[in-house]
């Protein structure tokens, strides 16, 4: 698979367990006993856009989204 792949994360330090991301997505994330939530860093693609409302949701800014560049090969500075 070339091109890039996206994967949520939470920060556990940042989460104050206020579960918007849970009413947001309950197919990505949960609220285990230690009150830090978790969540499916790879989704399905059809959830993407409930994982982008719920990053945007959470209070504390703890989940975000990133994307991984892949099959991607390394480029000389322009000129070079």
């Amino acid at each position: 698979m070339t091109g890039s792949t996206k994967r949520l994360r939470i920060d556990r330090e940042m989460c104050e367990a206020h579960a918007l991301c849970i009413e947001i997505a309950p197919e990505i994330f949960d609220l285990p006993d230690d009150d830090v939530a978790t969540c499916d860093e790879h989704p399905p693609e059809a959830l993407w856009s409930k994982a982008h409302s719920a990053a945007g949701a959470c209070p504390r800014q703890a989940i975000s989204i990133t994307e991984d560049a892949r099959g991607a090969s390394p480029r000389s500075p322009k000129g070079q």
